[in-house]
Parts: structure tokens; C-alpha cells; sequence
């Protein structure tokens, strides 16, 4: 009931203090109705293999392109039970740059900052005594969700479509090297790419044929 609660009311709210006056100002974002309805419909839905947690982050992907609610990107973190090995999905986040206009708004850090919220963490590392989170995402992340990843820092980071895939249709992914991916896991992060790849790839492929490229 409570995780249920959390998505339906996942607003993403922090608080700035103007310079010339002491006025509290709320600024905020807010998924798109079909997610919230997709991530209920998965509430009790056991996940095991990569393929399927991966199938999710996809999904999202797609229903973001065909609903025209965002970029083609999504991803969903699950919480894994360390003793079974069974995950449940926790948290999800598709692409809202442009209609929030916000350039911080890519799936993986919506996802993050809505699992940490209901995490009340900072961090999904040891976040929770027995669990752990895997994060997927539809494409390897860019330079901003490359980092946003290295300081939630899950237990592992799944890629399906690469970053090539996005630049081959006009995305700029920003300064992503060899070296990052190291450090991620240097850090404690396992990185598995290309999972379920070809799938990733046709979402970027369909919306190149109807979306705007945009950077940010």
C-alpha cells in the first residue's frame, strides 16, 4: 500500500531561496498517468532474469514515444531479495525533458530520485538490510545519468541499446568514456550492456521518424 501510494503521489519537490527576498518557492515534476498505471499493473509481478527486469525499462521507453510524453528513454530500478534472488520492481522513470522543461528530467535520474524519495536515502546502496537495486535502463546512459548512477550507485546498471545507437539518430550523449564505466565499478556498480539490445535500439529507430531530436 505505502510503495502504491508513493507512485501515485511521486512528485519530485525541492526548495529554493531567492537572493533579494526570503520567499519560499516549490518547483516540481510529475510522471505521466499511463506510467503510474503501468507500474501498478506490475506490482506483484516476480522478476528473476535480466531479460525480463530489462523488457520493463523498454517498455517504458515505448509507451513514452507512442504517448508523446517525453523522449525515447525509460528505466525502472528493482529491489532484489539477496536471499531468494527475486526482485519486484520499485521505482520507474521515463524521459520528461521537454514537457517539463527541465534538461535534468532523463529516465534514469527520474527513476533514481523517485526510489531514493521513497527510500528516504540518498544512496540505493545498502539502502536496506537484505536488498539490493538494479537499475535498467532502455540505453546506456549519457554523461549527466552516468554520473547521477556513479552517487545513487545501485548494485548493478543494465544497458540494452548503446550509446552509438543514440547518436546514430542525432542525440549527443556527452563526454562518456571507457574510464567512467571503470569507476562505476570500481565503486561497487556491475555494468552489463547490451541486454536486449535490438529491442532498445528500434524504440530510438521509430521515434527518429517522428520525435525531435533534442539536446539536453
Amino acid at each position: 500500500k505505502t510503495s502504491v501510494i508513493a507512485a501515485v503521489t511521486a512528485v519530485a519537490a525541492f526548495t529554493l531561496y531567492t537572493s533579494t527576498r526570503k520567499k519560499q518557492e516549490t518547483l516540481e515534476w510529475t510522471l505521466p498517468p499511463w506510467l503510474y498505471k503501468y507500474e501498478l499493473s506490475l506490482k506483484d509481478k516476480t522478476f528473476i532474469t535480466d531479460e525480463e527486469m530489462m523488457a520493463v525499462a523498454i517498455k517504458i521507453s515505448e509507451i513514452n514515444v507512442k504517448e508523446n510524453s517525453g523522449g525515447p528513454f525509460g528505466c525502472a530500478i528493482f529491489e532484489r531479495d539477496l536471499e531468494t534472488k527475486k526482485s519486484k520492481l520499485f521505482s520507474v522513470g521515463a524521459n520528461r525533458v521537454v514537457p517539463c522543461n527541465n534538461s535534468t528530467l532523463h529516465g534514469e535520474m527520474v527513476a533514481i530520485q523517485t526510489a531514493e524519495k521513497k527510500l528516504k536515502s540518498f544512496s540505493l546502496k545498502n539502502a536496506k538490510e537484505g536488498y539490493e537495486y538494479i537499475m535498467c535502463t532502455s540505453c546506456e546512459p549519457c554523461a549527466m545519468c552516468l554520473g547521477g548512477t556513479f552517487w545513487a550507485l545501485p548494485a548493478e546498471m543494465l544497458c540494452a541499446a548503446t550509446k552509438s545507437d543514440a547518436e546514430a539518430i542525432g542525440f549527443d550523449e556527452g563526454p562518456v568514456f571507457p574510464e567512467s564505466y571503470k569507476a562505476l565499478e570500481a565503486a561497487g556498480c556491475k555494468v552489463k550492456k547490451e541486454i536486449l539490445q535490438a529491442e532498445g535500439a528500434k524504440v530510438l529507430n521509430d521515434y527518429a521518424k517522428v520525435g525531435a531530436i533534442y539536446q539536453g
